[in-house]
C-alpha cells in the first residue's frame, strides 16, 4: 500500500472512533532531529453545540509552550497529514478498543498496527456531546 492508502486508512480509524464515540486522543510523537514542535495532541471539543477537534501544539522555543487551534472534524487529515515525516515519525489513536498506531520506517514507509487499548473511558469532551 502506498502511504497515502494507508494514512487515509488510519484517518478514517480516527473518524469512526470519534463517530462510535470511542475516541480518546491522537497523539503525534517520534520527532525526527531536534525540532522545536515536540508533540501534537488532538482531543475533541465541543464549539457553540458543534464536536470539533482541538489540536495543541507542544513547542520548546524559550520554554515550553502550547498552542491550541480549534478545527473542523472534517479538516483533520488536511491539517495534520502535512506533519507526517516531518517532524513526527509516529501518529498513535487511542480508543476505548484498541490504540492504533501509524509508523514510519526509515525507508518512510507507513503501516499500521494495533495493539490492546491504554484507555479504559473515552474523551470527557466526545462523551458529554453524545450524551446531550
Amino acid at each position: 500500500m502506498t502511504n497515502t492508502i494507508v494514512f487515509s486508512s488510519f484517518f478514517n480509524a480516527v473518524h469512526s472512533s470519534i463517530a462510535d464515540g470511542t475516541f480518546a486522543k491522537l497523539t503525534f510523537t517520534k520527532t525526527i532531529g531536534k525540532p522545536e514542535l515536540l508533540n501534537i495532541y488532538v482531543k475533541t471539543a465541543v464549539e457553540n453545540g458543534t464536536l470539533k477537534l482541538s489540536v495543541i501544539h507542544k513547542i520548546y522555543k524559550e520554554g515550553l509552550q502550547e498552542i491550541e487551534k480549534i478545527i473542523e472534524l472534517d479538516d483533520l487529515e488536511s491539517e495534520l497529514t502535512p506533519y507526517i515525516n516531518n517532524p513526527f515519525m509516529w501518529v498513535l489513536l487511542f480508543t476505548t478498543e484498541a490504540d492504533i498506531t501509524m509508523k514510519l520506517n526509515k525507508k518512510r514507509i507507513a503501516n499500521i498496527s494495533e495493539q490492546p487499548p491504554t484507555f479504559k473511558n473515552p474523551d470527557a469532551a466526545l462523551t458529554a456531546f453524545k450524551n446531550k
